[in-house]
């Protein structure tokens, strides 16, 4: 996956904006506000930080050369990933989608409903 695919799939998630907060070439994805993608457009090496379960960014580290804890983030709960490492599209896809329901579930009740289009 290139740096356009990777955006283009990040805003294809639901209420995905792009914003760019710190500077002009570090792009961060945001839904219902919340941050769950960060893409340094400058950098040598495509790359994409991408919130995680604290339990499962442990494992991908272990599991992909191709990640590893993300720069100037919580080490706990942020991994960066490696466009051009050993993990493939899809498996890609799945951690970005992952990311964002991270950060849908860390949102009030409500705010959840409102995204999900549920109330009680």
């Amino acid at each position: 996956m290139n740096i356009e695919e990777l955006f283009d799939y990040c805003l294809s998630v639901k209420g995905a904006e792009a914003t760019t907060p710190f500077d002009e070439v570090t792009i961060v994805m945001k839904v219902m506000g919340k941050m769950f993608a960060m893409i340094p457009t400058d950098a040598e090496r495509c790359n994409i930080s991408l919130k995680c379960d604290p339990e499962k960014a442990m494992r991908l580290r272990e599991e992909y050369d191709c990640v590893e804890a993300a720069y100037h983030m919580n080490k706990t709960y942020w991994n960066r990933i490696w466009l051009d490492g050993d993990m493939g599209d899809r498996e890609l896809k799945r951690w970005i989608d992952h990311s964002v329901e991270e950060v849908i579930r860390k949102l009030p009740k409500k705010k959840q409903e409102e995204y999900y289009g549920t109330t009680e």
